[in-house]
């Protein structure tokens, strides 16, 4: 085993996960708990403290933390407040953590952390301009452009979850109406439909794959890209009939010079995908993603151990 190792966290609307991944992408350990429905912050944090114990107990200690959390969020995860876990409302993450561990802590959105993963060593490897999303629980969103991921003031840019599919359709957990998250997660599913998205009809298959196309489309439109890589249980459970409806509504809406034959791809890191990204993170913080292009380099804000 490498001794370059970071400390990979995955905050989740269902699980909390930790692993230890090395400077090549590869996960040599892992941990994982759901994420209580019910319960207070402190809890919360007491279960993900107790699957860090777990997974560094008799291992090189890692030299950087990086995590991947739902959103919004505070710049740099200095507060965070997922949608899917009410307990946390502006929860100082990365300065817990960094109290923690001791370790220099990096704190993104889930779905940028997958873009970087993605791009390291998973379905955008050597490409400089696409977009990564995760269709779960919830659905969020990273993007590259010009090799670089885009942060925005606050570091959520890339919220596809948050792009309007279906005007005046179903009530989103941000307030506003018709959101993609609100009609293609697993949680509007189940809720739109009555049972677990596991269970859905190929109507419901098809209907997602089509809104996830849609929003896909407007990004490639916006911003001049050409592909599209999505994972998360719902899309990757879904499998081929979700893509082909999703790339049939591409190939509708995509219809300028620069936008026409976006793809859509599944992501390639699987399971180990969440842990790769939240990895990435802090390997991008502490030195950049190695392998990857140098604008990944670490961000302007970069948070660390408390001194």
């Amino acid at each position: 085993m490498t001794s370059d190792l970071a400390l990979a966290v995955d905050i989740g609307g269902t699980k909390l996960e930790v692993g230890l991944v090395d400077d090549r992408g590869a996960v040599h350990r892992r941990a994982r708990t759901s994420t209580a429905a019910r319960g207070t912050a402190e809890e919360l944090f007491a279960s993900l403290a107790a699957l860090v114990a777990e997974v560094t107990a008799g291992q090189p200690p890692p030299v950087v933390c990086g995590v991947g959390t739902g959103g919004p969020m505070a710049r740099g995860g200095r507060e965070v407040s997922p949608l899917n876990i009410p307990a946390w409302r502006r929860f100082p993450l990365r300065d817990r953590l960094a109290q923690l561990t001791g370790l220099p802590t990096f704190v993104d959105n889930d779905a940028k952390a997958l873009a970087l993963g993605e791009g390291w060593v998973g379905a955008a490897r050597g490409s400089t301009d696409y977009l990564a999303m995760v269709v779960s629980t919830g659905v969020g969103g990273g993007i590259v452009l010009d090799g670089r991921l885009l942060d925005g003031a606050d570091g959520n840019a890339g919220h596809i979850g948050h792009v309007v599919v279906e005007p005046d359709g179903h009530r989103c957990g941000c307030g506003a109406l018709g959101c993609l998250e609100a009609e293609a997660s697993g949680t509007a599913i189940a809720a739109i439909t009555g049972r677990p998205a596991a269970e859905a009809t190929p109507e419901v298959v098809a209907r997602t794959g089509v809104l996830v196309g849609r929003a896909v489309a407007s990004v490639a439109n916006l911003l001049d890209l050409r592909l599209a890589v999505v994972a998360g249980s719902v899309a990757l459970g879904f499998g081929p009939p979700f893509f082909a409806a999703a790339q049939d509504e591409i190939d509708r809406r995509c219809r300028l010079d620069f936008s026409a034959g976006t793809v859509i791809r599944p992501g390639e890191l699987g399971a180990d995908g969440p842990l790769v990204g939240a990895a990435a993170v802090g390997w991008r913080g502490v030195r950049g993603v190695p392998g990857a292009p140098e604008a990944w380099g670490a961000r302007d804000e970069a948070p660390g151990a408390p001194r």
